[in-house]
């Protein structure tokens, strides 16, 4: 459906020429929601704008739904843009008209009389959950009800695809999640093709089927959305993945961490389940094999795209001499581990 192939895009400064894209290849699936993540600065926005020429990109070729972008004529651009519908961060709306007339503006400049935008915009009202705002203005409503105007005005021309320009870095985590669920409502009720780029694992996790990270201009690293939580293959990706499910310790025993062991302290360690070890007994393993006693001071396990991780913060009490044993035996079984510190034994109480 969408093809990105070796797109380049350099801009010319004062100071030289700057490359925001190397060469670039990327295949997304018809019905798929493609997410692209990256640090600012990685890119995205520029591969996103690329999508549809609101950024020409200097080579390469961007086709979609068969048709080469990079190749028509200005007029046929402009109809082939009708056919690809894009929601940014901060909504666009025009404030003088209410939300059933902002959903109608493009299909008044498509030419549409009257009757058929009723027959497009009410359906879309409906679909966005906006039936009861349609004479309400902008300046009434909540972010998360202006975002949904937004979808439904990128709807509203019947796009084959949509593109999100960080749709939800505006919103509250909880209004996120109800925009993530209606993207993915559209695209099954649709069928249409997301390509959303995004800052947040959150998002990820929440809405795509397939992720690729930018850095630099660069793509690293592209795949399945259960395998890149599962199975990252660069440092970038750890990082991110780290950053969505890690786990701090109470502020209350972390002022009694100690950097190295000392008479009387215990280890604590941060396990991480990253490769489907997220279900076996390794309390019951360590404790078995290492004669450790184990307090579990904080643990998460979670579910994506029928893939296991997690991540578990635990104290061990015992010959301490046994430790590096212990997390030579759980890196062999596929777990990630990193020593936190040393506590005393009077701050945490292990059977």
């Amino acid at each position: 459906m969408i093809t990105f192939s070796e797109v380049c895009k350099n801009y010319n400064t004062p100071s030289g020429p700057i490359s925001a894209l190397h060469p670039i290849s990327l295949q997304i699936e018809s019905g798929e929601i493609f997410g692209i993540i990256g640090k600012s600065g990685a890119g995205k926005s520029t591969l996103i704008r690329c999508a549809n020429l609101l950024e020409k990109p200097t080579s390469g070729r961007i086709i979609i739904a068969n048709e080469d972008l990079t190749s028509l004529s200005m007029p046929a651009l402009r109809a082939a843009r009708r056919k690809i519908g894009m929601i940014f961060q901060h909504f666009n709306l025009l404030s003088s008209r209410n939300v059933y007339n902002n959903i109608a503006f493009p299909l008044e400049l498509c030419g549409f009389n009257q009757k058929e935008i009723e027959a497009k915009v009410i359906p879309l009202l409906e679909l966005t959950g906006l039936s009861d705002k349609k004479l309400a203005y902008p300046a009434e409503l909540s972010g998360g009800q202006k975002q949904r105007v937004a979808i439904a005005r990128a709807l509203a021309c019947d796009p084959h695809v949509l593109l999100s320009d960080e749709a939800t870095s505006a919103l509250d985590p909880e209004t996120t999640l109800t925009i993530l669920q209606l993207l993915k409502n559209i695209r099954d009720t649709l069928k249409v093709t997301i390509l959303l780029i995004t800052h947040e694992m959150s998002v990820i996790k929440a809405c795509c089927d397939r992720v690729a990270i930018l850095q630099e201009g660069r793509l690293i690293e592209e795949n399945e959305v259960g395998e890149f939580f599962t199975h990252p293959k660069t440092a970038i990706a750890k990082h991110f993945i780290a950053s969505s499910i890690l786990q701090h310790l109470p502020s209350a025993l972390e002022k009694h961490v100690l950097a190295g062991e000392q008479p009387g302290t215990h280890p604590i360690l941060r396990l991480w389940f990253l490769h489907g070890t997220a279900t076996q007994p390794i309390i019951s393993q360590l404790s078995h094999q290492f004669q450790f006693n184990i307090n579990i001071l904080q643990a998460n396990v979670e579910y994506i795209k029928n893939h296991v991780m997690g991540i578990m913060l635990v104290a061990l009490k015992g010959d301490n001499t046994k430790v590096p044993s212990a997390i030579d035996y759980l890196k062999k079984i596929g777990i990630e581990v990193e020593v936190m510190g040393y506590v005393p034994s009077n701050i945490i109480s292990c059977p």
